[in-house]
């Protein structure tokens, strides 16, 4: 027997909520999500596969997903608070100790770059904007770089150090393209300018470096790195890069009213201006958060966005949370192509990167007859 009665306060709360998330079903979205997560894992199992101690396939994955480890209590405590390991076996300490957290690493600072990039391209309408070309992982790396080479006792502080160091970039860029307003042209071309000054900057450090061995690990760092990774970067950077994400998620609306162009957006009752200036705050300390534990890992952040946009389409709350997946999906790859390729020597991530996403990157601008702006 039906009823004529009118649906409740829960009812039409209930409706309301499941209209304003239907878009996570959209197929392109899920499609990526799904294709991304295979590609994660099965570089992840890869990347855990190899290394010094020996084991066959078979153990390396018996090892991964050991429940001994996974659904352990205390296992995870000594993982992310840093604890005191419990009793497993030399596979599963081998794989979870050392080699995991590199996947782990990669997967955060893939998510972090991938987002600051697609944030920087929202708030400056300029789709060749990225923490890197903006002068941002310029400014963060230099101030990390000074902390390791004059401020030793600070290397607690990296991710704020960096995020200090790549907010100060920002405003310079912005004041320098600032008149009367900014243009993509000027806001790329300050970038340049703020980035090549500060990379000069960060060579000029090299010679104050007494250890040969800080220069070595700080050459390696500038060319962005994941190895000898372990636990202590993630926890140093996991707790920024979840208010980092979450604020990034948050913000996707605004990225979307920013992208009607100044006008419509006061129109629409934004103040553009603190709007633009939080959210490139959420994507400077989302890339620096990643610079202090990878190094300048470059083209992650300017070459994600694109494809993600061309596998989902322009809203941004789809951008962001294919961002989530996608950057991690090439960070992961990439970096089992910069461990595996010239084994035993391990190649620096972001000499991969670069040699992926600089032909992509051309292949875009070939492809479309415009390019600059949003």
């Amino acid at each position: 027997m039906s009823s004529d009665r009118p649906p409740g306060p829960a009812q039409t709360t209930r409706a309301r909520n499941g209209r304003r998330f239907a878009w996570l079903l959209d197929p392109r979205l899920v499609t990526t999500v799904v294709g991304s997560l295979a590609v994660v894992l099965v570089a992840g199992l890869v990347q855990v596969s190899f290394g010094a101690y020996s084991m066959t396939l078979g153990q390396a994955w018996g090892a991964v997903f050991d429940p001994d480890v996974v659904l352990n209590r205390q296992a995870w405590n000594a993982f992310l608070l840093g604890g005191d390991l419990p009793e497993m076996s030399r596979e599963s300490l081998v794989v979870w100790n050392i080699r995991m957290p590199r996947v782990f690493v990669a997967i955060i600072v893939g998510m972090n770059l991938a987002v600051s990039g697609a944030i920087f391209q929202a708030v400056t309408r300029n789709e060749l904007a990225s923490p890197f070309i903006l002068g941002v992982s310029s400014g963060a790396g230099l101030t990390i770089l000074l902390t390791l080479v004059v401020f030793g006792g600070l290397a607690a502080f990296l991710p704020l150090v960096a995020a200090v160091g790549g907010a100060v970039a920002f405003l310079v860029v912005y004041a320098i393209a600032w008149k009367n307003g900014t243009s993509p042209v000027r806001l790329v071309l300050a970038g340049v300018i703020v980035g090549t000054v500060f990379s000069s900057l960060q060579t000029a450090l090299f010679f104050f470096a007494d250890d040969i061995g800080v220069v070595q690990s700080a050459i390696a760092w500038t060319t962005g790195s994941l190895t000898g990774t372990d636990w202590e970067q993630v926890r140093m950077v996991l707790p920024w890069s979840v208010v980092a994400l979450l604020l990034a998620v948050a913000g996707a609306r605004q990225c979307n009213v920013l992208l009607l162009g100044e006008q419509t957006a006061k129109s629409l009752g934004m103040s553009v201006e603190k709007t633009r200036f939080a959210l490139s705050g959420v994507a400077v300390l989302a890339a620096a958060a990643s610079i202090a534990v990878a190094g300048i890992v470059g083209f992650v952040g300017l070459v994600v966005p694109h494809v993600v946009r061309n596998l989902v389409g322009s809203d941004y709350k789809r951008v962001i949370v294919g961002c989530l997946f996608v950057g991690p999906a090439l960070m992961v790859g990439a970096d089992v192509g910069a461990r595996l390729a010239l084994s035993p020597v391990q190649v620096p991530v972001g000499i991969v990167t670069g040699l992926v996403g600089g032909p992509y990157f051309l292949y875009l601008m070939r492809k479309q007859h415009s390019m600059g702006e949003i």
